[in-house]
């Protein structure tokens, strides 16, 4: 009886040491799994936030979508913007002030969600950013090249859109400019900015890319939906009214003024 006991307990000693093996080699493997889901799962972020990191490169992709696509039109949504400049034009014949009217109204829509969605799933751009942002883009840069055509600009010239960029973005480009011998101030005639050189231009362009990489911060545009509370809606209407009220008077002083001066420029000669 005494030996039946021995073995039965020996068995369960054996059991239990099996079990106790079992049981370390289960943690083990379990550690070592979620250690390795912990690394893939790093490196999976690690390559959706460098994704995220927008380049100035990505920056002119995003704003040459947005013009050609303001030029053009956006079906019903958003008209030519020759169909746009001439439906203002129809009402007012004095183009400055039909230019006036145009801008106004566009600083009011720009802060109106309704409006502002509205293009949000019609804008195709090679990089994803949110909706709302990209919509208040378009009707910026729309506005701005409106009020160019307006003007008596030519849209089509490469020396036009580097101008709506950087009047989109607030850059100076009388410096830049300047180093080119082209004379640049207070009435510029429309004929020195055709023969503003392709280099120039490429550091307008330059420029316009570090100062939006700079707004939006580090991790680009992409990242400043996050900033906003609902994405989705317009972003920080009092925002958006201000600085489109801030681009559209700076580019009727450009483009029906001549006046290609920044506010920095004109604090740096006092």
């Amino acid at each position: 009886m005494k030996i039946e006991k021995d073995k039965l307990l020996s068995k369960v000693g054996s059991l239990t040491n099996d079990a106790k093996k079992l049981t370390v080699d289960i943690s083990t493997k379990t550690k070592n799994l979620a250690s390795s889901t912990k690394d893939k799962v790093t490196t999976k972020l690690a390559i959706t936030e460098e994704s995220k990191i927008i380049s100035q490169e990505d920056v002119m992709k995003i704003l040459d979508s947005l013009y050609n696509n303001a030029l053009n039109g956006l079906g019903k949504a958003s008209p030519s913007i020759e169909d746009f400049a001439t439906d203002y034009l129809d009402k007012e014949q004095n183009p400055s002030i039909a230019a006036r009217n145009m801008i106004n109204n566009q600083i009011i829509k720009c802060t109106t969600s309704g409006f502002i969605t509205g293009f949000g799933g019609i804008i195709a751009l090679p990089i994803t950013i949110p909706a709302n942002i990209s919509s208040v883009l378009y009707v910026q840069i729309r506005m701005i090249a409106t009020t160019a055509f307006m003007a008596g600009y030519d849209l089509k010239s490469d020396q036009v859109q580097t101008l709506v960029y950087a009047c989109l973005a607030g850059i100076s480009i009388s410096e830049i400019v300047k180093q080119t011998g082209i004379k640049i101030g207070t009435k510029m005639a429309k004929s020195a900015i055709t023969k503003i050189p392709g280099k120039t231009l490429t550091k307008i362009n330059q420029k316009v890319g570090f100062r939006f990489i700079t707004k939006f911060g580090e991790k680009g545009v992409i990242n400043l939906g996050k900033l906003v509370p609902g994405v989705g809606a317009v972003i920080s209407g009092g925002m958006d009214f201000t600085e489109t009220k801030i681009i559209g008077n700076r580019a009727y002083k450009w483009f029906f003024e001549g006046d290609f001066e920044n506010e920095e420029d004109k604090l740096s000669k006092k």
